[in-house]
């Protein structure tokens, strides 16, 4: 088998380009680019889906040599697509994580934390128990397929070019990530305003039996009741992770389809 160098130098970018936004998108993705998932298994996860996507991608009509100082242009703006667009989607797991601490703080239950596994940092325990929730749900939603399939998607409405995330695309992940704190509200509000409604009781009744210990009968019963609605608002819990995930996966169509 005989290859003349510009089969090479194509074959090379018709390859080496896409793997560097896959490598990029699946390093920060939630599932894939999470702790628990090997540095070696991402990578074999970023090769198989390159050999997957590039087949039906049309053929590159750049002819910059990826060796030269446009082909690492190249390949800094496909890294930068790729990270922006893993980074818009794990904005979602944050806003989960943040709903949790919010719940945890509100019921008393703030001190007891735990490793996180998939981010390597100590979140509450409250925090841990909506992020594997909100990853079951994810992986029935098929939310993993639908990322593969943007990330195709991307690479027709913003091919393999040294034009990276424009600025307008920039300003769309900066809008979008502002949701955090809502989506975070959203998720913790039911509970948050139940447990409010607790603590006022308690204050009315220290203001009328101040011989009561309060702190004594109030911090097991907040627990329990706290866990209490957080049962009773599971239920909408569903509808605003998919309200997430979809906003989410719209910031990333926004984001490579601005000019």
């Amino acid at each position: 088998m005989n290859f003349t160098d510009e089969q090479l130098i194509n074959l090379m970018t018709s390859y080496l380009w896409p793997f560097s936004r896959i490598a990029a998108f699946t390093a920060v993705v939630p599932i894939f680019g999470t702790r628990v998932v090997p540095a070696r298994m991402r990578l074999l996860i970023a090769i198989s889906l390159t050999l997957v996507i590039v087949p039906i991608l049309p053929a590159p009509e750049t002819e910059i040599d990826p060796l030269g100082f446009e082909g690492l242009l190249v390949t800094a703006a496909q890294v930068m697509i790729g990270l922006v667009m893993g980074f818009a989607v794990k904005l979602v797991m944050s806003a989960i994580e943040t709903g949790g601490h919010v719940i945890a703080q509100t019921m008393g239950l703030g001190f007891a934390q735990m490793n996180d596994p998939a981010n390597g940092v100590t979140v509450p325990v409250v925090s841990q128990f909506y992020i594997i929730m909100a990853t079951l749900v994810f992986l029935a939603l098929n939310g993993h397929l639908v990322m593969i399939d943007i990330l195709a998607e991307s690479f027709s409405m913003l091919p393999v070019a040294m034009q990276g995330v424009s600025q307008d695309g920039l300003w769309v992940l900066i809008s979008w990530s502002s949701w955090i704190f809502t989506g975070a509200v959203l998720i913790a509000l039911p509970a948050v305003v139940a447990l409010l409604l607790v603590n006022i009781a308690f204050g009315v009744m220290m203001r009328a039996a101040p011989q009561l210990n309060v702190f004594a009968v109030g911090f097991p019963l907040t627990l329990t009741l706290g866990f209490v609605f957080m049962l009773a608002s599971l239920p909408i819990f569903l509808p605003q992770f998919n309200n997430l995930l979809e906003g989410a996966f719209m910031t990333v169509g926004n984001i490579v389809s601005a000019r």
